[in-house]
């Protein structure tokens, strides 16, 4: 080899002499002047910067489930083989004994434990490593020149370790910039986060008292008289409400919701006054006076942040809160993190409301001003086919209604010249909606819940949730000046009247939520991880306070686990992923995926476009299956708007799509004044489903009320009078014009005078169809 040569191959190798301090890109750590910017206007810097020094010592150990392995390429050396000209070509099979020798020395699992490798990512990283060694057409030459060294006697096992570490730092870029990482995702001090609004002493007034106190309209008449203000309700309905309000009494008021912006100035220059939903509130704006209403929902697992960073970051001179007493103390010792007082006022119901000693039992038993609440739609669609049997009208209000339908129908009810007095409901009652209720009978006190961990499970209602529906019953504004409460099934009523004689259990944390600008600060260590593995790690990192918790994040990993193949920026990523959809609905996660690959396109989403994907014009609803799709349209119609206030150029056709949305609203309005005639025309066995399904989450039921349930299923299989019309033979002889609406009401009268008449031969009928019960019981075990 000439002088020349050696000379050359010296020059490219002195880069990779000492690997124990070189620097590599993959491992980097620094942030760049751009991103260090942005840590400076996210305003949990002042957290961080404060807290960094302590932080290491204390930290929690991260999650290494989550750590994802970056691919490597398989040939990445620049090199050209110059170890193997210096030395010479390294034998396989040596190299892997003397790696597997390194993998076994336990001092090189506590060397790379105390690096940040533990057990689980040691395996992984050395798997890597071994491949790479063993698979690469030439490695670097300074790597190739320690493992010959050591295949010759010439060096020690332990000289694999830098190279090992420089291996794992480029699989898992996290280890190098763990002190970063936990700096960003340090959520202890949320208060810091908002300096304009701790800049000035605000005064912060929380009204508190149960439903129906009037303690939402003593802070609303404050908000009305103030020179300037914002009202801040969790449902679209309140704060509609609230504008329409404001807007009536003379005072100019703006409406912002996530699908809707509302100047009343023609000219679009906002008003003094502003009526938004939670999520929409500005942090930034100066106001007089602010009303965050239902303050109690702070605890929220999902939307709780929202809460806390209106509580927070408001700059308004006057802070009013509104809520359940069970967060006084709460705020109070929230409120002792920013230095500002709170001022309690307290109310009392206007109305009273008594709980009864009864059960309906039958719907044969309800009279005029009645709600049942149902906990799911089977129920609904149930109960409001055997009222209609009966020749009453009912209206019905459940979740995913348009806030038009629902409107119309709560119109509806409360008419006194309709002949609609009966109410069927979801607990979507509980605010938001103005109803002139006598009494509230809970169908069934078992209601689905998502726990702490993202899980769905049934559970008793809350004593909050029993309270919130319970209190709907002789509304001060109604024509009902008392309220009765009571269940449906006689068993239940015990259980409502234990849950009513509690007191709310007290709030003692607040949620919060990772911002944007700290998953893309995450990004910027981590490029190559995912979205919804970003999101992992973030709270996995994180560290609250004990007046804290992070809020539950699956429905935001669900949806970026959904686009993660369409390619996005990270910002962009992060916007529709923050999207309030109902992931339940196909139809609508099929459109946010559509959406999502358009918008990546950069092709605008048109009015066309939206039209040739929901197939518009749509027809009236034939039966329930077509009323759920029309609900899932609405809600795309929805989803569009609330992009194109974050997208403005590429959903630009907002006045098209509110057009037709308005249209669909009546639409669906004109099927749910003939649900009745859908249910029919649907599957006849909803009601035994309906049953069946009810039985099932009194099974599952595992809170303190259980033994309650598993006594009162054998009385809900008993049915009522209106079991003849709820059953398949009747449904089918009805469709197929067998057997009238009429000539069955009749039948069903005699079937009721029967009972009524010969307790005897009801009693037999029931042991009867008890027995049924039991083998076909008895049948489906042996399966």
């Amino acid at each position: 080899m000439s002088v020349n040569r050696c000379l050359s191959l010296f020059s490219r190798l002195q880069r990779h002499i000492n690997p124990r301090t070189a620097r590599f890109s993959a491992g980097s750590c620094h942030v760049s002047p751009r991103f260090g910017l942005l840590h400076q206007e996210n305003q949990a810097g002042l957290v961080y910067s404060r807290n960094a020094s302590s932080n290491s010592s204390s930290a929690k150990p991260p999650d290494t489930s989550l750590f994802v392995p970056v691919s490597l390429k398989s040939d990445s050396s620049d090199d050209g083989g110059v170890g193997a000209e210096l030395t010479q070509p390294l034998d396989k099979n040596e190299l892997l004994k003397i790696l597997n020798r390194f993998y076994k020395r336990k001092e090189m699992q506590k060397l790379s434990a105390d690096s940040g490798l533990d057990a689980r990512l040691f395996h992984q990283a050395f798997i890597s490593f071994r491949k790479y060694v063993l698979e690469v057409t030439s490695l670097p030459a300074d790597l190739h020149i320690m493992l010959s060294d050591i295949c010759y006697g010439a060096g020690h096992i332990d000289d694999i370790y830098p190279y090992f570490m420089r291996h794992a730092k480029q699989i898992f870029p996290m280890l190098d910039c763990m002190d970063d990482l936990r700096k960003i995702s340090d959520l202890r001090v949320p208060a810091n986060w908002y300096p304009e609004a701790r800049a000035i002493q605000r005064k912060i007034v929380f009204h508190a008292g149960p439903t129906n106190s009037g303690k939402t309209y003593h802070a609303i008449q404050r908000y009305l008289a103030a020179k300037s203000g914002v009202y801040c309700g969790p449902l679209k309905l309140l704060a509609h409400e609230i504008f329409e309000k404001s807007n009536s009494a003379d005072v100019p008021c703006d409406l912002v919701t996530g699908e809707e912006r509302t100047f009343v100035n023609p000219e679009g220059h906002a008003a003094g006054h502003v009526a938004c939903t939670i999520e929409m509130c500005s942090v930034s704006t100066p106001y007089e006076v602010a009303v965050i209403d239902e303050i109690q929902m702070i605890r929220d697992p999902s939307r709780g942040w929202a809460w806390t960073r209106a509580l927070l970051g408001l700059c308004a001179d006057e802070i009013h809160v509104c809520g359940e007493p069970a967060a006084i103390e709460f705020i109070r010792e929230l409120m002792y993190t920013t230095g500002e007082e709170v001022e309690v006022h307290t109310y009392q119901r206007l109305t009273p409301f008594t709980i009864l000693d009864h059960a309906v039992e039958s719907l044969d038993n309800l009279r005029p001003g009645d709600c049942i609440v149902c906990f799911s739609k089977n129920d609904i669609y149930s109960i409001s086919r055997q009222i209609e049997a009966r020749g009453q009208e009912c209206a019905v209000i459940y979740g995913s209604l348009p806030p038009g339908t629902k409107l119309s129908q709560a119109k509806k009810f409360n008419d006194p010249d309709d002949p609609c007095k009966i109410l069927v409901a979801t607990d979507a009652i509980g605010m938001g909606l103005n109803l002139s209720i006598k009494r509230i009978i809970f169908n069934s006190l078992i209601k689905p819940n998502v726990n702490e961990k993202g899980e769905k499970q049934m559970e008793t209602i809350s004593t909050s949730q029993a309270l919130q529906i319970a209190g709907r019953a002789g509304r001060f504004s109604s024509k009902f000046k008392e309220g009765e409460v009571t269940t449906m099934h006689r068993d239940d009523l015990p259980v409502l009247k234990e849950l009513l004689s509690h007191s709310v259990d007290p709030i003692e944390t607040a949620g919060l939520h990772p911002t944007a600008e700290q998953i893309e600060m995450f990004a910027y260590h981590l490029p190559d991880a995912t979205l919804s593995n970003l999101i992992d790690i973030f709270v996995s990192l994180s560290q609250v306070d004990g007046l804290y918790f992070v809020c539950n994040i699956d429905d935001f990993k669900f949806l970026a686990d959904m686009i993660q193949h369409i390619p996005l920026n990270l910002r962009s990523r992060y916007v529709f992923c923050t999207a309030p959809i109902n992931k339940k609905q196909p139809f609508v996660c099929t459109s946010f995926l559509k959406f999502a690959r358009q918008f990546s396109r950069d092709e605008p989403l048109t009015f066309d476009w939206v039209c040739r994907h929901i197939s518009w014009p749509l027809a009236d609803p034939k039966n329930i299956k077509d009323l759920v799709h029309l609900e899932a349209v609405h809600d795309v119609l929805d989803l569009y708007l609330w992009l194109s206030y974050r997208f403005m150029d590429m959903f630009p056709d907002t006045a098209f799509i509110r057009e037709i949305q308005r249209e669909l609203d009546d639409i669906i309005q004109r099927g749910v004044q003939h649900i009745t005639r859908l249910i029919k025309a649907t599957d006849p066995t909803i009601a035994v489903h309906t049953q069946s399904s009810r039985n099932g989450q009194a099974g599952s039921n595992s809170g303190a009320f259980s033994n309650n349930y598993s006594s009162s299923r054998s009385q809900r299989e008993q049915g009522g009078s209106g079991e003849m019309m709820g059953s398949p033979l009747a449904s089918r002889l009805v469709r197929d014009g067998l057997l009238t609406p009429d000539l069955l009401r009749q039948l069903q009268q005699e079937w009721s005078e029967d009972r009524n008449l010969e307790p005897s031969t009801q009693s037999t009928l029931h042991t009867d169809r008890s027995n049924r019960n039991n083998k076909g019981k008895g049948r489906k075990k042996k399966k």
